[in-house]
């Protein structure tokens, strides 16, 4: 109705000629007033077309830069792999050089994983499918373990790692996930810090919001004395696919993925993450605060002692469809003494593991046309004469592929995360065989 209001109304055929003088002069002036108005709406649509157009360039450059980084990323691991692998085949090496190439191998191979780990991750966050295995957890632990795993990297650039660490700090939390914030934090330290400089970091309790004064929170601080960061670039620290420095020639690597993987981690524990510094050259800051448990360390009963590892003459059936992965885990599990009967599918495993009666059952979950959870289940569904109840182990090729519920409800004791170190799975193999032994 109030549209209507505003509209020229119709003349009456019943007006003077002054009246209709007076009337065409109101009519005019309403007129001026509508076009007044279609003139705003005209140039705040232009307005918000154009503000529109350049966040939607901004947000594409940022996209273009990111995807040029992890073209460049994923490539430059490749070539000392392939280079070295190559020289391995074609000359012989003294034993020195040898073992510089195995080196270089498998440490640009391991950078690789983490940057796909980093981009399945925020894959992950993006998706809200990323999970926590929630505990009770003392931080102190987590960073004591998180400084033994870059005390050599530190120490290649003779940085002097300083630690002031509260005794005993406990949180509600995922440990695994609770480390990879405070390591992201102390790698990049160390990283972005010159030779000879110094990386810091510190554990305490402080008190929570002035208007909760009751409250406690763990704070965890790491400093360094390094490049800094630019002010403007602060409010950006934690954007997705967002780098102070986006040009290929810069002179540390990386996606940039860390920090936003790190925010996400610390939010879904209930925490904050704050980056502080006084500008390029003055070193940075960042802080870590969660909620703090109020409880004394939790009594846990000792474990009941393992005998010497051994994996001697253990049958293991191991299910993975890659041959190259599976002649390699393999060669490892029979090097350390275990009987490996090798299958490649769901229906070649279920063929092998009623005749030929192995004792463990290492699963990869992503295998063709059926899957390792519908696998087990049907294993789950013989008689124990048959294999139904034969122990198992999960490899995942990612943590975010399948739950932990979904994992351990299919029948599965255990998993691992690809890829995975000969002497982790021979453990948890080792681990399986003893708990099976201690059954009744």
């Amino acid at each position: 109705m109030s549209a209507k209001r505003n509209l020229p109304q119709p003349l009456s055929p019943s007006l003077q000629p002054a009246e209709l003088l007076a009337e065409i002069a109101r009519l005019r002036q309403q007129m001026v007033g509508l076009e007044q108005q279609v003139e705003y709406l005209r140039q705040s649509g232009r307005a918000e077309r154009s503000q529109h157009l350049a966040q939607k360039t901004a947000t594409e450059r940022v996209k273009d830069e990111f995807l040029a980084i992890l073209s460049h990323e994923l490539r430059s691991p490749l070539n000392p792999i392939l280079g070295w692998a190559k020289l391995l085949r074609v000359h012989r090496f003294d034993p020195d050089v040898t073992q510089r190439a195995l080196d270089a191998i498998e440490r640009n191979a391991k950078l690789q994983v983490q940057l796909i780990e980093d981009l399945l991750d925020v894959s992950e966050v993006l998706q809200g499918k990323l999970q926590l295995n929630v505990e009770q957890v003392n931080l102190t632990q987590v960073v004591e373990a998180a400084l033994k795993s870059v005390k050599l990297a530190a120490q290649s650039k003779q940085i002097t790692l300083r630690k002031t660490l509260a005794a005993s700090v406990w949180v509600a939390g995922d440990a695994a996930k609770l480390q990879q914030v405070v390591w992201n934090l102390l790698s990049n330290a160390v990283k972005f810090t010159p030779d000879g400089g110094q990386v810091q970091v510190s554990l305490e309790q402080i008190l929570g919001q002035p208007d909760h004064p009751e409250s406690r929170l763990a704070q965890i601080c790491v400093s360094d004395s390094g490049r800094g960061i630019n002010p403007q670039f602060l409010p950006y620290m934690f954007d997705h696919f967002r780098q102070a420095d986006s040009s290929i020639t810069r002179q540390v690597g990386g996606l940039g993925l860390g920090l936003t993987i790190v925010r996400h981690l610390v939010e879904i524990h209930g925490g904050m993450i704050d980056a502080e510094s006084a500008g390029i050259d003055q070193g940075a800051v960042f802080s870590v605060t969660l909620p703090l448990l109020d409880l004394s360390p939790p009594v846990l009963p000792l474990p009941s002692p393992l005998p010497p590892r051994s994996i001697e003459q253990v049958r293991i059936l191991l299910v993975e469809q890659n041959i190259d992965l599976r002649d390699y885990l393999a060669l490892a599990l029979e090097t350390a003494g275990a009987e490996l009967i090798t299958a490649g599918s769901a229906g070649e495993a279920l063929a092998k593991l009623s005749r030929l009666q192995p004792e463990i059952l290492v699963c990869k979950l992503n295998l063709p046309n059926v899957n390792g959870i519908r696998l087990l289940r049907q294993i789950r569904s013989l008689m124990p004469e048959l294999g139904g109840k034969i122990p198992a182990i999960a490899l995942i090729s990612h943590t975010g592929e399948y739950s932990q519920q979904e994992i351990l409800a299919a029948g599965f004791q255990s998993y691992l995360s690809l890829p995975v170190e000969p002497e982790e799975l021979i453990e948890a193999i080792h681990r399986l065989v003893h708990q099976v032994s201690q059954q009744p």
